[in-house]
């Protein structure tokens, strides 16, 4: 089977995109691959992190891959920080790229904007996530758009380390759906919804109360008019959430538009509403039942020994065509 690697950082809350955009993808690829899925609590530390913060949402993001339905007998579900080997690899892959080639990365750009003091981790973070990617060989990488330029960088520092020392990495190619990957934010449909807006109203976190829920999409921003109509240029706002009900309603876009035929947003927003309530239920039981129980230390030790086979002999390969000497 082909292989896929993806991870979530742990700063800040999973929000209703990452469920949409990602995990639900995540969920489907492991029918049908060999998948190792990891929080990324290594990247996380590229800005400040308040330590029992991070403790705590580092278990509730791999807890909640398991209640949006990864099952750990199909696919490897680990912290990034047990398996050793991926920094081991991040400084091996920063030692071959260039200055250059990072300084036109433009999540570095746009989180490097205007601060005095900038964490040499943000500058480097793209060579970690090429060795997240490239110690296992990955075939299929799901990344969203705002991470494509990262891929990219992988595959050309996966060729670089092929042509200078004669090792065999497997080049990646992105996996990018044609549905459901990117969910817009409540407040600005020009915006992708992420767990790191400062505006708590601007997503939907997939731990959110219902009536948190409820308060916040009647306060979505909608656009002029009153037509409850599909068309993300001239009305980007009610066509986000639109998208939304789609998917939680498992419906059509014409069929909703017919279903809101000239009722207007109150409405629809009142519905929607309900919907993603509807939605989010089964999983947030889920989470809480995986949190009291215990079980996650058990399956977070099983993920990263399943991912350390890999990763140790990846390592191990690459190093010995480097000319590192090896221990016996």
């Amino acid at each position: 089977m082909k292989r896929v690697l993806s991870g979530i950082q742990p700063s800040g809350q999973l929000t209703l995109g990452n469920y949409i955009g990602a995990m639900q993808n995540f969920v489907k690829l492991q029918e049908t691959h060999q998948c190792f899925f990891m929080v990324v609590d290594l990247h996380a530390i590229t800005m400040p992190q308040d330590p029992a913060a991070l403790r705590e949402q580092s278990e509730a993001v791999a807890a909640l891959f398991l209640a949006a339905g990864i099952d750990p007998n199909r696919a490897s579900v680990f912290m990034q920080s047990h398996v050793p080997e991926h920094a081991e690899l991040g400084w091996i892959m920063t030692t071959v790229s260039y200055m250059g080639e990072l300084e036109r990365m433009t999540q570095y750009k746009d989180k490097s904007a205007g601060k005095e003091s900038i964490p040499a981790g943000l500058f480097v973070y793209p060579t970690l996530m090429a060795a997240d990617i490239l110690i296992y060989n990955a075939d299929l990488v799901p990344v969203g758009d705002d991470q494509k330029q990262h891929l990219e960088l992988t595959r050309d520092l996966a060729q670089r380390v092929n042509q200078r020392y004669a090792t065999s990495l497997q080049v990646p190619e992105p996996y990018i759906p044609q549905t459901g990957a990117r969910i817009m934010s409540l407040d600005d449909a020009s915006k992708k919804m992420s767990k790191s807006n400062p505006n708590p109203g601007s997503y939907i976190a997939l731990l959110d109360e219902p009536d948190v829920i409820r308060k916040k999409l009647s306060r979505a921003t909608t656009d002029s008019g009153r037509e409850v109509r599909f068309d993300p240029v001239e009305k980007p706002e009610i066509s986000n959430l639109m998208a939304i009900y789609a998917h939680c309603a498992n419906m059509q876009m014409s069929e909703v538009e017919r279903a809101y035929e000239g009722q207007g947003y109150g409405a629809f927003k009142k519905d929607l509403a309900e919907r993603v309530v509807e939605a989010l239920e089964p999983l947030q039981a889920r989470y809480r039942e995986i949190r009291q129980s215990g079980e996650l230390p058990a399956i977070l030790r099983k993920g990263a020994a399943e991912a350390r086979e890999v990763a140790s002999e990846t390592l191990r390969q690459i190093k010995d065509k480097m000319g590192f000497v090896l221990p016996q």
